[in-house]
C-alpha cells in the first residue's frame, strides 16, 4: 500500500482491563454488541462512525481503560488522543463514536462511553487537532471479528484507516487483531 497515510485513528481503540489473572473461559470476553434498529438509528443520526461492544468479566476485574492511538504509515504519532479509565462490574458496554465533522474546524471529535451493570461508568470527548483534510481522503473501518474475543492484556477493538492514495484501499484482515504489532506497518 503505497504511501498510505494510514491514520489508523485506531480506534486502535485499545482496551485494557485491570485484574488478577483468572482463566474463566465463559467470561473475560468482549464482543460486538447487537443493536436494535432504534439504537442504530440514534447512532447514525448523531455520529459519523460508531462502534459498540459488550464485555463480560469475572469479579477479579475492577476497571477498564480505553484509549485511541494514531498511526501514520505504521508509526505511532499520538499515543493517546483520548483516554478514559472507569470502574466496572462483571458486564457492560463500550460505545465509541466519531461525531459528524464540524464544517468550520474539520477536526475529528471522538466520544467514548463505558456502561457497567446498567449504570454509566464514564464518558469522555476528545479530538484530533491534526485531522484537517481527512474529509477528502478515502476511509475504511472495522472492528474485532464476530463472536467473543478473549481479553488478554491490551486488545484492539476497532480501527479507522484514511488514505490519500488514489489507488484502491482495503479493510484490515482479521489477522490484524491477532498480531497487531506485526501488522501496524501494512
Amino acid at each position: 500500500m503505497k504511501k498510505l497515510s494510514i491514520i489508523i485513528i485506531s480506534a486502535l481503540l485499545a482496551f485494557t482491563l485491570s485484574a488478577c489473572n483468572n482463566n474463566n473461559s465463559k467470561s473475560n470476553t468482549v464482543s460486538i454488541a447487537e443493536l436494535t434498529k432504534r439504537e442504530i438509528s440514534i447512532l447514525s443520526t448523531t455520529s459519523d462512525k460508531s462502534f459498540v461492544f459488550d464485555f463480560n468479566v469475572d469479579s477479579d476485574y475492577k476497571e477498564v481503560s480505553l484509549w485511541i492511538e494514531k498511526y501514520e504509515s505504521g508509526k505511532l504519532v499520538d499515543g493517546k488522543i483520548s483516554n478514559i479509565t472507569s470502574q466496572i462490574e462483571q458486564n457492560g458496554s463500550i460505545i465509541f463514536a466519531i461525531a459528524k465533522p464540524n464544517e468550520s474546524t474539520k477536526q475529528l471529535t471522538f466520544n467514548i462511553g463505558i456502561n457497567s451493570n446498567g449504570s454509566a461508568g464514564g464518558s469522555i470527548s476528545g479530538f484530533d487537532s491534526n485531522s484537517n483534510g481527512l474529509d477528502k481522503m478515502s476511509s475504511v473501518w472495522g472492528n474485532i471479528p464476530e463472536g467473543n474475543t478473549s481479553i488478554e492484556g491490551e486488545t484492539v477493538l476497532a480501527y479507522i484507516c484514511y488514505s490519500n492514495d488514489k489507488s484502491s484501499m482495503s479493510s484490515l484482515s482479521s489477522d490484524f487483531f491477532k498480531d497487531v504489532d506485526g501488522h501496524k506497518s501494512t
